[in-house]
């Protein structure tokens, strides 16, 4: 009878514990044991194998097992994506819906100052697929532009420009509209590096004003989720980002009555918060 094994990095991503690479660094620290010996990066595991994350034990579940959940959230300029921090400034994990032995996983960042749509889901392995560079998900961002922007700038970040820390490029841009001396842009890009918009305009000595995501693959921010209110994605969602990622497809399973009521009572905890005027012009997202 052939046995089945799987990277253990990757099986703690599944059972949402962290992404994988946050899984790596885990186990590279020594907080995970396989039957009761620390682990070590490369290990393989089969699922009767007992594993334990920081000396508490770990349920394994098989890729066809385990629920897949993803919500939507429309995080507002200020809040950190971490999960403390030690100035005591707000986190997007403070406005999430509580789990029970599970945790959400954030699929990308954004920084301080950029608002928009973020993606949060209990399995580690959709994220990493998500954002890893050589699926080449497209992240669209609504940009607004101080000062005047020449097409031979635009050209320019098209075709490809050199960063700090290599070639960068939109793969596209369109405008919409301007205010004053500012012009809104939406802007598409495949990769997730650090202030990767911002830097691509500053290097044509332009500067941004404002920034904020409108999707994300296949998902696009809607009413559903104001700025700092989150929503659940449909079944057919989630499908279809499981397909983006190259993954098979999984059942949402229904909330009891408690998650129900938790859930609720955490929704009607968020504060309001005051969202970012949309461009005039732009379609909707």
């Amino acid at each position: 009878m052939t046995t089945t094994t799987e990277k253990l990095q990757k099986v703690l991503a599944r059972a949402g514990l962290g992404s994988r690479r946050e899984m790596e660094t885990a186990i590279s620290a020594g907080r995970v044991k396989v039957n009761g010996k620390l682990a070590t990066l490369g290990d393989r595991i089969e699922m009767r194998d007992k594993v334990t994350f920081d000396d508490r034990p770990v349920t394994l579940r098989g890729a066809d097992e385990t629920p897949r959940r993803v919500i939507m959230y429309n995080k507002p300029e200020g809040e950190l994506c971490t999960r403390k921090d030690p100035e005591g400034r707000r986190t997007v994990f403070e406005r999430l819906p509580r789990l029970k032995g599970e945790r959400w996983i954030a699929i990308g960042r954004l920084d301080i100052n950029t608002s928009g749509l973020l993606l949060f889901t209990t399995d580690g392995e959709l994220a990493n697929k998500l954002m890893h560079p050589s699926t080449e998900v497209e992240r669209e961002y609504a940009v607004r532009v101080m000062g005047e922007v020449r097409r031979e700038q635009v050209v320019a970040m098209v075709e490809g420009v050199m960063l700090d820390d290599g070639p960068a490029r939109f793969s596209d841009v369109q405008e919409f509209g301007g205010e004053g001396i500012n012009t809104w842009f939406h802007v598409v890009i495949l990769e997730g590096r650090n202030r990767e918009v911002r830097r691509l305009w500053e290097s044509q000595g332009l500067t941004v004003s404002r920034l904020k995501r409108v999707r994300y693959g296949n998902i696009f921010l809607d009413k559903r989720a104001r700025a700092g209110e989150w929503t659940e994605l449909t079944q057919d969602e989630v499908d279809d980002l499981a397909t983006l990622a190259g993954l098979a497809s999984r059942k949402v399973p229904e909330l009891t009555p408690d998650e129900k009521n938790r859930w609720s009572r955490d929704k009607n905890k968020r504060r309001p918060v005051q969202a970012m005027r949309k461009p005039k012009g732009t379609r909707k997202s």
